[in-house]
């Protein structure tokens, strides 16, 4: 690199030499064909020189990598200072100040490309050579699959260099764009956000100004021109559509906002699934499950890029994929890949040698078909390595199945010569069982992993479990049975079959009438007490039907584990051929052995299949318990606390339906890990179908409980109308934080209204009138609820105050688990709290402690840090926060344990708040002391100096010289660390808030 500009320039990079530093002579007189001339004029011969000296004040740029004429344009500030000679040109505004916080070219946004990468602090990229986001994507980030913004695509820009290797060279892809000839770079596409030839053609004036050398090619006029509002970017977008069918962007656009409303589309409205012309349903797009999956796997930047490239042909039509191939097709492959492996399984015995006493014994009973046995073994073996009692019995096979001892080894097989039937060889089986568990096993199965050790787990978990069924897949990957039903005339029916396997209603635990025995795992000692199948359903079906009921008829519970997934060739043990009349005929054995039992089920109709799912005990009652989305915990916010009354719920006894006022983009198997497995995750819909949800639902559930005072008003309406389908519903109002004192109170710290305007100063008179406004408008809605809770005993004398007796107080249940590494050991400072919004309490915690506390922090080595973990929503900024050189930005973290381990000081210096601070209480029961804000430590209720330090939310030193004296002294660590376990331990008690969700759920149904 020539270093001509950061000598001459004396700017602040501490000797890093980013690219977008350097001076390119020769780019530069090919970019300024004038300049050579100029240069004979003047007497110049160093082209840098003439740069410095003539060049800048030119509006040239010094190298590809920056826009002087853009950077003048975007930036006023920048204007102004060249027009008071502050600065020689714009680019010396940048290399001295700009590069922290400003973009350098159209095609780069510095700000959101540190938003995008949350860990891109100054700190970070400090450590690691780099000055700043542009010099971070340049270098590394480009060739580690970063993302320079939605206008590059690093694929597309690929594609390009493979067309046209000689214009692309070894300084990057972005960088050789960069200089490309307009007839090159307007060829295809930089990105599926922008459709260049179109944009020739539809705008002829903008060729005329690339050919007149006004702009570099289409996509430098779309992001550069001074009419932005008057040029769409692509066929599949339009300016005057989009602001008019979305009129809540407008006040952002213009006036020194967003450029115009592509900008926010592209930003937001592309991934929020907002339409963006006439015609085009995004919304419903999105949740194409090839749409979502190209998207979230990072295929795509958003729907609307992949929706783009659909119809440039560079993605999968949704609509158009490869049909499906039918039933007999997949049940051929499924031969056949059996088939294929049999040699691979052949070379080396599987291996069921008990070593010990057996957990299990699996009975199989086969008739030939050895590559179907062998697969079968194969995948039960591979999906569980503890000890299984193998017994097969060897129903007169004619094929290998005779050499079976070869391929297997420990098996304990019975042979006969001719075929006894499925039930009488079960029967013949267990009469060898040692293992308190005996699974029924078809040879017609593939095991999906663990799902024998989930059944297990299910089945030990209550002793009331007499059996356990999976959850059963047919080979074209629809369901055969999520738990099956038995009518009341004694038919049968697989519940959800033909539906896919992983919709909500197939995704939880719950007590059902019987299981199919493809897979079917039984405790030994009922089994034998029952005596097995019964011979009067030989030789088979409707024998494990029965075998359920009469378990039932001895106390016994019949589980369905979902996660004890099969996949089950149907038929393909026994084969279809008679096995109509087979059914026919003990089906009717059935009925009449049954008929007590069967008089209680729901009579044969598909309407009634959400009735039958389930054994209903008298005495076990459903929820529906309604949030902003679904309560994951990874989200803070209030979304711990409903995550932990569901699990409470379920200890209860409760059945829980979970339901999203908001349609969750989360994966659902990850969405799933967070909860306990008898919760159903309504996590396919949202508000708009929640009335269709009630009215197929109606009558189903005992009690409603809404999350969220917001969500209540907004529910309002249609719970009205709904009425009819929640009879005999009791409906709960849990208000997770009373808002009105908390707007006040950042009213008074920000000194700004909601809207941005100046917050008038409110005497303590005007504050008790207006908080009592605010408080009735607020609980409007609560008189449709039976009961109200509220966090805290102050909130619920709120909600007294403001004419609703029927309040009733739900803290936080916690376990406590301290984290064990010494003082000395740990080190830097910790905060944990979500970021849904910049006008959060949270955010406004951290600008003021990264501001206004953390340059006081003095007496503290240098180099300790401020680590901020937690969710960040994708609007949110954390730049201005990652800017200082002592803050880190780690973003959601999944163990927290190993998190709080590592910290040697948790710091809330929340100033406006309400409710009950759940970090407050989680940093005291992983044993991390902390110092907190006096608001926060009265509404723990704790003392300070004892389980915690505290200042008041207006005094940065105090708040500094508290952290620092904590930071310091280990007795004091230790003193406060005890104190503080002692008094989460006495506050948050599991068994108490369990007791105390009991008397609210009790009070709202009586």
């Amino acid at each position: 690199m020539s270093s001509g500009v950061a000598d001459r320039a004396g700017g602040p990079l501490g000797g890093l030499s980013p690219q977008w530093l350097e001076f390119q002579p020769q780019w530069y007189l090919l970019r300024y064909p004038d300049a050579q001339e100029l240069m004979l004029q003047h007497g110049y011969e160093d082209a840098q020189r003439f740069y410095e000296e003539i060049g800048c004040h030119r509006g040239h740029s010094p190298n590809r990598y920056f826009d002087e004429i853009w950077y003048r344009q975007a930036y006023p500030e920048v204007r102004r200072g060249l027009l008071e000679k502050r600065w020689k040109s714009g680019f010396e505004h940048y290399r001295s100040e700009g590069y922290h916080r400003f973009s350098p070219h159209w095609l780069f946004d510095e700000v959101a490309y540190r938003r995008r990468y949350l860990e891109l602090t100054d700190r970070h990229l400090a450590e690691r050579g780099f000055c700043n986001g542009y010099d971070h994507y340049l270098s590394h980030g480009e060739v580690h699959g970063f993302r320079a913004g939605p206008f590059v695509d690093v694929t597309l820009l690929q594609e390009m260099a493979g067309r046209h290797e000689e214009w692309f060279g070894p300084e990057g892809l972005l960088a050789s764009w960069l200089v490309l000839p307009a007839y090159i770079a307007d060829a295809a596409p930089l990105s599926w956000y922008f459709d260049a030839p179109w944009y020739l053609e539809t705008y002829p004036q903008v060729r005329e100004a690339i050919e007149a050398g006004d702009y570099g090619n289409a996509l430098h006029h779309y992001l550069t021109n001074p009419t932005p509002e008057a040029f769409n970017p692509s066929p599949w977008f339009d300016e005057a559509y989009y602001r008019r069918t979305s009129p809540d962007i407008l006040p952002s656009v213009g006036a020194g906002g967003l450029r115009n409303g592509y900008e926010h589309f592209v930003l937001f409205g592309a991934h929020e699934g907002r339409s963006p012309a006439e015609g085009i349903d995004l919304a419903l797009y999105k949740r194409h499950p090839l749409v979502w999956s190209d998207c979230e796997g990072g295929v795509y930047d958003s729907p609307f890029a992949r929706l783009v490239a659909e119809k440039a042909g560079h993605a999968v039509p949704v609509g158009c994929e490869d049909p499906l191939p039918d039933e007999d097709q997949t049940r051929q492959l499924f031969r056949d890949d059996a088939a294929l492996h049999l040699p691979a399984l052949a070379r080396q015995k599987l291996d069921f040698r008990v070593r010990g006493m057996a957990e299990v014994s699996v009975i199989m009973v086969v008739h030939d078909q050895i590559d179907l046995t062998l697969q079968a073994l194969a995948s039960l073996r591979a999906g569980y390595d503890g000890a299984i009692e193998l017994i097969i019995v060897d129903s007169g096979s004619c094929d290998e199945t005779s050499g079976l001892e070869q391929l297997v080894e420990g098996a304990i097989i019975l042979r006969h010569r001719t075929n006894i039937g499925y039930l009488l060889g079960c029967n013949e089986a267990l009469e060898h069982v040692t293992a308190p568990a005996v699974l029924y096993l078809n040879n017609d199965i593939r095991l999906y992993p663990d799902a024998l050790h989930h059944a297990l787990k299910r089945l030990y978990r209550q002793e009331t479990t007499g059996a356990v069924a999976a959850r059963l897949v047919r080979t074209n990957l629809f369901l055969q049975e999520a738990g099956s039903i038995i009518w009341r005339d004694g038919a049968t029916y697989g519940y959800r079959r033909q539906d896919d396997p992983n919709i909500p209603e197939a995704s939880f635990s719950r007590e059902v009438d019987y299981g199919s025995a493809a897979f079917l795992l039984v405790r030994t000692g009922l089994l034998r007490r029952l005596g097995g199948y019964d011979t009067r359903y030989w030789p088979a079906y409707f024998e494990d039907t029965d075998l359920c009921v009469r378990l039932q008829k001895i106390g016994a519970r019949i589980v369905y584990e979902p996660l004890a997934m099969v996949e089950h060739l149907e038929f393909g043990s026994s084969g279809q051929s008679g096995s109509h009349q087979l059914i026919q005929r003990h089906w009717k054995v059935f009925a009449q052995q049954h008929q007590e039992f069967l008089r209680q089920q729901q009579p044969q109709h598909i309407r009634n299949a959400l009735l039958g799912r389930e054994r209903r005990r008298p005495e076990r009652q459903r929820v529906l318990l309604i949030e902003d989305r679904i309560p994951l915990r990874g989200l803070g916010s209030g979304y711990v606390r409903s995550n932990d009354i569901v699990r409470a719920l379920v200890a209860l006894d409760y059945h829980v339906t979970v339901f999203p006022v908001m349609r969750e983009q989360i994966p659902p198997f990850l969405l799933c890990r967070d909860f306990p497995e008898e919760v159903e995750l309504v996590f396919n819909q949202d508000m708009s179908t929640l009335l269709g949800f009630l009215e197929e639902r109606a009558g189903y559930y005992d009690l409603l409980w809404v999350g969220r005072t917001h969500n209540m008003a907004r529910l309002l309406p249609l719970l009205n109308e709904a009425s009819r389908f929640l009879p005999h519903c009791g409906s709960v109002l849990d208000t997770e934080v009373v808002a009105a004192p908390r707007t006040l109170l950042q009213q008074q710290v920000t000194g700004l209204m909601a809207d941005g305007s100046p917050a008038p100063e409110l005497a303590p008179e005007a504050w008790e009138e207006e908080q009592d406004r605010l408080l009735a408008e607020e609980l409007r809605c609560a008189h449709y609820c039976q009961q109200i809770v509220a966090v805290t005993e102050h909130d619920a004398g709120l909600i007294r105050r403001a004419g609703y007796p029927n309040v009733m107080v739900l803290g936080h249940g916690m376990a406590v688990e301290p984290t064990s590494r010494p003082y000395g050991e740990r080190r830097d400072i910790l905060f944990l709290g979500a970021f849904h919004s910049e006008a959060s309490p949270n955010y406004d915690s951290m600008t003021w402690f990264v501001e206004e506390v953390l340059p006081l922090l003095k007496a503290l080595p240098e180099d300790v840090c401020l680590h901020i973990a937690g969710y960040v929503h994708p609007a949110v900024d954390m730049t201005p926060l990652g800017q200082h050189d002592r803050v880190e930005i780690l973003g959601a973290v999944d163990d927290l344990g190993a998190l709080f381990d590592r910290y040697r000081v948790f710091v809330a210096p929340t100033r406006f708040a309400g409710g009950l601070p759940f970090k407050v209480h989680e940093a005291a029961a992983r044993g991390l002391p902390m110092v907190v804000t006096d608001l926060l430590r009265e509404e723990v209720g704790w003392q300070a100096g004892e389980s915690l330090l505290s200042a008041p939310g207006t005094d940065p030193a105090g708040f500094a010289a508290a952290v620092e004296q904590l930071y310091d002294d280990e007795t004091l660590w230790q003193r406060i660390r005890q104190s503080a376990l002692e008094a989460v331990k006495r506050d948050t008690d599991l068994g108490q808030f369990r007791h105390r969700l009991k008397q609210i759920v009790d009070a709202s149904l009586n």
